[in-house]
């Protein structure tokens, strides 16, 4: 994508950051060539999304067993930016909650990336498509797992996971009775985990590949980014331009020149015919 790696593109934006401390890959090896100028661990796939997640926690808190909170980053984000990383940590950790889930209004997504057809939640204060860049309290993946198993495998239909917490949840989210808000709160009532909804006003951390037209979409839109040019390579740029030659002048004929152009120009040759008899 752009030129490198989709994955690599979100590793550039946690190097960007000035949150981020360590990046554990999973699934991926040191083979792969993926670069970090921060320290960058690499855990083998675990089988499952859940199982990615419980070995990632864990290793963070191998590195640091002082590490609360981590960041949930998908490697399909490849247009996230640094900034938008450190927005996520700073506005989570205003608050001790257990998880932190963002969310993006259709407008916002729309208007950045039209056509990309992302799945939306339809509330009553509006239509949301998920994030993929969330934050959870380490305890996520020590309680609550077959909770958390059930609401990732169905983590394309809202309604399924609104269904796994609880009816009355499902009846909000299917009559669209109910915010984002509420609905973090009948949550938090039904399942004691302290949750926070967030509101993004950048559509990139929740545009992700999960089709090919989405794929595309996103080679595009990166494909368009300006190349970065040295400072001498950009002198030698534009001393070129400088004295390049310009073009000549294209010659206007008036009508009597071109008259006179086609005057002069020969008639084609007449072929003989002889009568015979």
């Amino acid at each position: 994508v752009g030129g490198k790696p989709m994955v690599q593109w979100v590793v550039d934006a946690l190097n960007e950051s000035s949150q981020v401390d360590n990046i554990i890959m999973i699934g991926l090896s040191a083979k792969t060539g993926i670069v970090s100028k921060k320290p960058i661990h690499f855990i083998s796939n675990q089988g499952r999304m859940l199982a990615n997640i419980v070995a990632g926690v864990a290793k963070a808190r191998e590195i640091n067993k002082k590490n609360e909170y981590m960041l949930i980053v998908s490697s399909d984000i490849p247009a996230l930016k640094g900034s938008m990383v450190d927005w996520v940590v700073k506005t989570c950790m205003t608050t001790q909650d257990d998880m932190y889930y963002g969310v993006c209004p259709r407008d916002v997504m729309e208007k950045r990336f039209p056509g990309s057809n992302r799945t939306y939640t339809h509330l009553k204060d509006g239509d949301f498509c998920g994030s993929d860049i969330n934050v959870i309290h380490y305890s996520m993946t020590t309680d609550h797992l077959d909770l958390w198993e059930s609401l990732i495998g169905n983590r394309k239909s809202p309604l399924k996971q609104a269904t796994v917490v609880g009816f009355s949840l499902a009846w909000k989210v299917l009559t669209r009775s109910a915010t984002s808000e509420e609905l973090a709160r009948m949550f938090e009532e039904r399942t004691g985990i302290r949750s926070r909804v967030f509101t993004w006003d950048h559509a990139e951390p929740c545009m992700d590949v999960d089709k090919p037209h989405q794929l595309e979409l996103l080679r595009a839109d990166l494909g368009k980014k300006p190349r970065v040019v040295s400072a001498k390579k950009s002198a030698g740029l534009k001393n070129k331009k400088a004295v390049a030659k310009k073009p000549a002048p294209k010659k206007i004929l008036t009508k009597r020149a071109a008259t006179k152009k086609a005057d002069s120009t020969p008639a084609p040759k007449k072929t003989p015919v002889r009568n015979k008899r």
